[in-house]
């Protein structure tokens, strides 16, 4: 076991090479300070995006009831999607001279989504949630690629409609025909009407 004052010097003697808020200098041809809203939103989304996989996750491990099996794969294929998009994003964050989110507590403080209960919920009630954060996904990345388009940035632009709004809606069409016949929906999860 190593020693707290050891540990505690080891961390204190490193040195970053980039602060998380600084924009490093790049050859893309884009202003600094469009690329520095572009990284603080796109960080944002990681955020959202890396909590929306962990929700995946969780539920595909806390699964239960008749449709098991068939939720349990679409749960696990999801989180895998959400992953992929993480990556991208990510390394979009990184083209742009940024730093990317990468640590959970990072994640955890930044997410827009709800965070859930530790607790197993029934299928209906995850698959609302999971419906209720890509609501949240889809509203703000829209609003980001707006953004993106007025500010010439192509190339974010370009990310978030192509991979982000595609794989999300696409995600939660699955979902939502899932869960078409049940009780609970995103608006009963933002109502506070589910089963805590």
């Amino acid at each position: 076991m190593i020693a707290k004052s050891t540990r505690d010097n080891r961390h204190t003697q490193r040195h970053p090479i980039q602060g998380f808020s600084e924009v490093g200098p790049t050859a893309i041809a884009l202003a600094r300070s469009v690329r520095a809203r572009s990284i603080e939103s796109l960080n944002q989304l990681l955020a959202d995006t890396l909590s929306l996989r962990d929700l995946y996750k969780k539920h595909h491990w806390q699964v239960s009831g008749p449709a098991f099996y068939q939720l349990h794969l679409l749960f696990d294929k999801h989180a895998a999607e959400q992953g992929d998009l993480a990556d991208a994003v990510a390394e979009r964050v990184q083209t742009l001279g940024g730093v990317s989110l990468a640590a959970t507590q990072d994640v955890a403080e930044a997410t827009l989504v709800p965070r859930p209960p530790r607790d197993r919920e029934a299928p209906q009630d995850q698959m609302a949630r999971l419906l209720y954060a890509h609501e949240i996904v889809l509203e703000e990345v829209r609003a980001m690629a707006r953004s993106a388009v007025a500010a010439g940035d192509d190339g974010t632009n370009d990310l978030l409609v192509s991979e982000v709004i595609r794989t999300n809606e696409l995600q939660a069409w699955f979902v939502g025909e899932h869960l078409r016949q049940t009780a609970a929906s995103p608006a009963q999860i933002r109502r506070g009407g589910m089963r805590r």
